[in-house]
């Protein structure tokens, strides 16, 4: 037997640091250790809903689930039948979206023995099955952790679409040199979307990103700087709807946007943003509705003669998160602008359920380690860790991670 400390999810709202015994691993199994996890807003969600989510099984009474779907680690024993294909020691990154047709059920939602926020884990057969079990050659593994979220950016702007002239052919991708709005883009997933805006193989000519934060806007100004781009951060408080579309369309010289990001479920800015595509514009719903009957109006005169398009993707897949994964790899992405707080283990489950309080961008977690939740900002210059981030212009670095794993003590049962 083997033992694992893991976060477990019980119930709504009930989580809980355990100590789990993992079985013997099968043949077609493979036995890990998560290094890191970041946090999403879907754990948050599932952590409300719980037996309500669609991926959790009926009775997490009796059937808790280990949570945490952003990891990285390696691996440590291999069945025989993948032996040929990932050895012991091998780095790692998982793609939580099995895309399968016969249940709902993925990584960090639905097992017992997989999940981010655990020291130790059984990665099972229908992982690699799927190819959804990646090699990762980055330096860091808050790295690979992020190599999740980076795959539905990458999932978004691929199912991006527009009209090769003059046929009903597409190509996909957002418009290379086109007008792109994020609305709603000083999150987490917002900030990773204007890095791959600003460092993707197309990028928009001009990209155009808005909040309701000016604070948040300015760090975002701050951290992403473009010589390519022309790169523009709006503030939208207590603008109402019509003054935020005369803005918005003001920033592009009275004309419309080839790509629209939606980082906020709201149906009147959703309305709003379909008034603001260009003929053959694509408006994607990237962030996740809660409400299920969520819905607004549509034009669908614009749909019919001006080609405009509507999109939505829900997670990426295993391409995507292979392609995260060489784009991290080759530096191309500085994914550590996003991460705002670290913490241990222990810390994790309060985490979880405080992150629309918390605010900032990604919560990082070393499961390994157990330490109270560090808001990167308010870290004492004085100290070692301090000087660190000093070094890195306050942002976290393979030398913060190195120091934490040194450091920090040890997570028990």
């Amino acid at each position: 037997m083997t033992t694992s400390i893991a976060l477990r999810l019980h119930g709504k709202e009930d989580l809980r640091i355990e100590e789990v015994e993992l079985p013997a691993i099968k043949d077609d199994e493979i036995l890990a250790e998560v290094v890191s996890d970041t946090m999403c807003m879907s754990s948050w969600k599932l952590a409300k809903e719980a037996e309500n989510h669609k991926k959790t099984p009926d009775d997490l009474a009796s059937k808790p689930v280990m949570i945490g779907h952003e990891f990285a680690g390696r691996i440590l024993q291999v069945g025989s039948k993948w032996a040929d294909k990932f050895h012991a020691g091998q780095d790692f990154v998982i793609q939580p979206n099995l895309a399968r047709d016969d249940t709902p059920f993925v990584p960090g939602y639905s097992y017992p023995y997989i999940g981010g926020d655990a020291t130790k884990i059984i990665i099972p057969n229908e992982v690699m099955e799927l190819d959804c079990l990646i090699p990762f050659e980055g330096t860091s593994y808050y790295e690979g952790s992020l190599c999740e979220p980076i795959s539905c950016v990458i999932a978004a702007f691929d199912a991006q679409y527009h009209l090769i002239p003059h046929t009903y052919d597409h190509e996909m991708g957002i418009k290379d040199g086109g007008n792109m709005l994020i609305v709603g883009g000083t999150g987490p997933m917002g900030l990773l979307a204007i890095d791959y805006a600003l460092h993707g193989e197309k990028k928009p000519g001009k990209l155009i990103v808005t909040d309701i934060n000016q604070e948040k806007l300015d760090r975002a100004e701050r951290l992403y700087p473009s010589d390519e781009v022309d790169i523009q951060f709006v503030n939208t408080n207590n603008l109402s709807i019509a003054e935020q579309e005369a803005l918005l369309r003001d920033k592009v010289s009275g004309s419309g946007y080839d790509d629209i990001f939606l980082m906020i479920s709201v149906a009147p800015i959703a309305e709003m943003t379909g008034k603001l595509l260009n003929p053959d514009g694509c408006l994607n719903q990237f962030a996740g509705p809660m409400d299920k009957g969520f819905s607004a109006n549509i034009n669908l005169y614009d749909i019919h003669y001006n080609f405009t398009h509507l999109v939505g993707t829900s997670g990426g897949n295993a391409q995507n998160e292979a392609k995260a994964a060489k784009v991290i790899a080759e530096n191309r992405l500085n994914v550590a602008k996003v991460i705002t707080h670290v913490s241990g283990l222990d810390a994790a489950g309060e985490t979880t359920l405080q992150q629309p309080e918390i605010g900032g961008g990604k919560k990082l977690v070393y499961t390994h380690k157990k330490f109270d939740r560090i808001e990167l900002a308010k870290v004492d210059p004085e100290t070692e860790l301090g000087q660190i981030l000093a070094k890195h212009d306050g942002l976290w670095s393979h030398e913060a991670e190195e120091w934490v794993l040194t450091n920090m003590p040890d997570i028990e049962a």
